[in-house]
């Protein structure tokens, strides 16, 4: 790790042009459609509900959303086991509500993403269905990763490869005859098997799916584990972990990163662009890659000019609340992208981790703790400390040039429900790994339907007051009427943020680490926008003594400051500096 003084304190990042496509510097935020907003009392949030809410994200200022899936699925892993990608399920409404949902956010001055699931279907999919009744050796059956076990009468699975929601990675059918046969891979949960992306059917099928969906209005994907698509010839054997951040940087995957999925990038890249009006940068149609990669240039190499529009920072996302850590982070992502000409999109939260109001204030944020939920039997997080660092982390994120991801939610200082009672638990990770040494809680604690109103029935999340997943009582203080024109509230904060980034357009400019304020505990920069006229000094304190500030107007503050106006602990800072003359 290299120390502040061992950094070029000198420009990281160049500006980008102002008149850049609306992606390179847009802050999307993501909907989980059944703990969103619930329009017919049933529990579940759905696409009704989501169209009565879009108003309070065109407030927010925010400039699209992305849809967590919404497709027919027997919902095994939450929508990620994709039955048909052509239809929605009726949990979330129909065909006719998603073209209202588009045309709604889009009056709204919203742009629409959706997630795909390309990586595999469900076991319901009518392929997959196929391939059960067509036996070894069809062409139904290559479609998927059908392999024969090993052993004398195949009895063992064909390599041994696991599941990233624990267990083994493969699955043994029953052929046609009854009798025991061959193994499809599934690196999820049993009901949701692998694609063979070596056939062409499989490729077809997916251009056919993008274009479906983008003649529909939609303006992107998010692309689910991107890059797992390509497994290795020969599928070999395994000896890391399948969570990628559990191993050293540089480890050769079998199944992760393979060189092969960029192919398929630079096709689906090709095909939006063909939706792209001339000379028109407001109609460009993205990709978002999810895609956790190491080091940030094997990210980098998603987003080159011909593939993918952007790609998670997960590193960013992952870094513990440690000044030297992030910095480095940043450093490394902002010149790795600019090698190919590409802004970084930055995030702090999503349905897959920890959120960060909760996983900042835990006894392990020095070192990062994304992922595997938390449980009431563990060290459970600092309420205070960890809204505060979110609050921190946030305004420092957003101070950033390139893109950000906001998770639903993260703009009251949600935090995770920590106390979720195991019955109500519906995450395959956690019912596969149970009693075992791969035991995970799951995700469902940052998954819980959001809360509207304090003092009605489930929060305001629907007319009945049914949720999904139950709320903790703690929720009722976060709530949007609960804070809504509040100075002090963390959802005025997101409010102002997004407001001055635009205003200022942060996401446009250039960064330099600050020499006089870089510390091994502090994290300043400056960020300049194109004409050199505006600068913007952003100052975040991880260390335990106040930083005075220079001359200039404090444009916003993620907490207060100390009575002589320094910057306290955990604390981020954005100062408007003097103009040039």
């Amino acid at each position: 790790m290299p120390s502040a003084t061992a950094l070029d304190l000198g420009l990281i990042h160049p500006a980008d042009s102002p008149d850049s496509p609306w992606w390179r510097d847009a802050v999307i935020y993501q909907i989980y459609p059944r703990s969103w907003a619930d329009g017919d009392g049933d529990g579940m949030g759905d696409l009704p509900g989501i169209i009565t809410r879009l108003p309070y994200l065109s407030e927010l200022g925010v400039d699209a959303v992305w849809l967590s899936p919404f497709y027919v699925s027997p919902m095994n892993d939450a929508g990620y086991d994709v039955a048909d990608y052509r239809d929605i399920d009726p949990l979330f409404g129909t065909l006719a509500d998603a073209d209202a949902l588009i045309a709604a956010a889009h009056e709204l001055g919203l742009k629409v993403l959706i997630d795909l699931v390309p990586n595999h279907t469900s076991s319901d999919h009518v392929w997959f269905q196929a391939a059960l009744q067509a036996g070894p050796g069809s062409p139904e059956r290559d479609r998927y990763i059908f392999r024969d076990g090993r052993g004398p009468r195949g009895e063992q699975p064909p390599n041994n490869w696991r599941s990233v929601f624990g267990g083994q990675g493969w699955s043994r059918v029953l052929e046609p005859d009854g009798t025991p046969g061959q193994w499809y891979l599934h690196i999820f949960d049993t009901t949701q098997p692998d694609l063979n992306w070596a056939h062409e059917d499989v490729r077809a099928e997916f251009d056919a799916i993008l274009r479906y969906w983008l003649d529909r209005g939609v303006d992107g994907f998010r692309v689910d584990v991107a890059h797992g698509l390509v497994k290795e010839e020969g599928l070999p054997d395994f000896r890391g972990s399948m969570h990628l951040p559990d191993n050293p940087i540089g480890t050769r995957f079998p199944m992760w990163d393979l060189d092969g999925v960029h192919e398929i990038y630079r096709r689906w890249r090709a095909i939006l662009d063909g939706y792209t009006v001339a000379g028109d940068t407001a109609s460009e149609r993205i990709l978002c890659a999810e895609a956790w990669v190491r080091p940030e240039s094997r990210l980098a190499r998603y987003v080159r000019p011909d593939e993918m529009h952007q790609a998670f920072n997960f590193d960013f996302l992952a870094c513990g609340w440690a000044a030297e850590p992030l910095r480095e982070v940043i450093e490394n992502s902002l010149r790795s992208n600019d090698r190919v000409g590409a802004p970084t999109t930055w995030v702090l939260s999503n349905h897959d981790v920890v959120r960060h109001a909760s996983r900042l204030g835990l006894p392990a944020a020095a070192t990062g703790h994304a992922l595997g939920g938390v449980g009431a039997q563990d060290p459970q997080p600092d309420a205070a400390v960890g809204l505060r660092r979110a609050r921190a982390a946030t305004t420092l994120m957003l101070a950033l040039p390139g893109g950000a991801y906001l998770y639903q939610g993260e703009e009251l200082g949600l935090p995770e429900h920590t106390t979720l009672p195991d019955a109500s638990r519906q995450d395959p990770t956690y019912h596969r790994t149970k009693g075992t040494d791969e035991a995970s809680i799951g995700r469902d604690g940052c998954r819980v339907p959001m809360p509207w109103v304090a003092d009605t029935p489930g929060f305001g999340f629907g007319p009945t007051g049914r949720t999904w997943l139950p709320q903790p009582e703690v929720y009722r203080e976060y709530a949007v009427d609960v804070q809504d024109g509040v100075p002090s509230s963390t959802l005025s904060l997101y409010r102002d943020l997004l407001a001055y980034r635009r205003k200022h357009r942060f996401g446009h400019g250039s960064l330099a680490w600050d020499e006089e304020f870089t510390s091994a505990s502090v994290i300043a920069f400056r960020n300049t926008s194109g004409d050199g006229e505006r600068t913007v000094l952003v100052i975040t304190n991880l260390g335990e003594q106040n930083i005075a500030l220079p001359d200039g107007d404090v444009l916003i503050a993620s907490g207060p400051l100390a009575e002589d106006g320094s910057v306290p602990t955990d604390t981020t800072v954005w100062l408007r500096l003097p103009m040039r003359g």
